[in-house]
């Protein structure tokens, strides 16, 4: 839920950011968002990839997770230098905001594969209990997809574009509960392997 929260909500601000904060034309704005969309469908085959040989899927959700926390939290420093009326960009909140797709990119590539898997491998083959497992994860997802614009989009697109970091902010918190929830309580619910 967090995961789709972070990911919705951020997505919900970003256009409107790279073209009212950031100053970027249309066509540039379209072009870095279809680049940003498509990598995060890119990525999972590396975070698979990753997890199957090297590290797990409990490692790989993590360092997902907190990937994609500090990818927020880049957006929101970057959005937190814009200046009221400002007509150039800084070019440090310009690496910023690139560091924090950067980030949101590679760690969904970590993550999504690695969460899906994981609630699959809960249950002995067979167990009629993995589809209430799925539905229960898949509710989660759109709860998650249904609140986040509402929430990162009324805290961010108040019409003034220096509040889109607190948007940014939300999403970034929302990760990071998702990531510590996990940490914290996945060896007392999810023991094996």
């Amino acid at each position: 839920m967090w995961e789709r929260f972070s990911y919705y909500g951020m997505r919900a601000l970003l256009s409107l950011y790279m073209l009212k904060a950031l100053l970027m034309n249309k066509e540039m704005s379209s072009l870095i968002y279809g680049n940003y969309t498509s990598l995060v469908y890119l990525t999972p085959l590396l975070g698979g990839y990753v997890a199957d040989r090297y590290w797990g899927n409990r490692r790989s959700i993590l360092v997902g997770g907190l990937l994609m926390a500090a990818g927020q939290f880049a957006l929101f420093f970057s959005a937190s230098m814009y200046t009221t009326g400002q007509t150039a960009v800084p070019s440090a909140q310009l690496l910023l905001f690139f560091v924090g797709l950067g980030c949101l990119i590679f760690g969904n590539g970590f993550f999504k594969p690695n969460i899906s898997s994981m609630v699959g491998s809960l249950y002995p083959k067979g167990d009629s209990r993995i589809d209430a497992a799925y539905t229960i994860f898949y509710m989660g997802i759109n709860l998650g997809a249904f609140f986040s614009p509402l929430v990162c989009g009324t805290l961010g697109d108040t019409g003034n574009p220096a509040d889109f970091k607190w948007g940014f902010l939300a999403a970034g918190i929302g990760m990071l509960v998702g990531s510590l929830t996990f940490e914290l309580l996945k060896n007392k619910y999810v023991v094996t392997a």
